[in-house]
């Protein structure tokens, strides 16, 4: 688990780049390489993407409002519902089997990828 700064600086660096080009999704690439790249085991892998995610969203975010992209009413009642959801999320990662997030993660991953096949 002792990789070198410059290895968990590149991590951190795709994170934000797959975060910043497609708005979100940096905790799919995260998550692969706190496990796989970095030796970090399934609660710690998740709950560190999730805190590498959360200033790269606020920073994107900023960004993306500058330019105009923010509609109200839509990104309020998301973002409770995010939060709440979030909320949800985070008390299930301390309980369910590392072998349950584990597959709940590979589908998400499964139906986004399908999703974007589809028109």
């Amino acid at each position: 688990m002792n990789k070198n700064l410059a290895t968990r600086t590149g991590a951190g660096a795709l994170t934000g780049a797959v975060n910043g080009i497609f708005g979100g999704g940096g905790g799919m690439i995260a998550v692969p390489v706190l496990k796989g790249m970095l030796g970090y085991d399934e609660r710690t892998s998740h709950a560190t993407a999730i805190l590498l995610i959360a200033p790269v969203c606020a920073v994107s975010a900023l960004v993306y409002i500058l330019n105009g992209y923010f509609q109200p009413e839509v990104t309020i009642p998301a973002a409770l519902g995010s939060v709440a959801g979030g909320m949800l999320g985070a008390k299930l990662l301390n309980v369910l089997p590392t072998t349950v997030i584990n597959r709940l993660f590979l589908a998400v991953m499964f139906v986004a990828g399908a999703r974007m096949l589809l028109p």
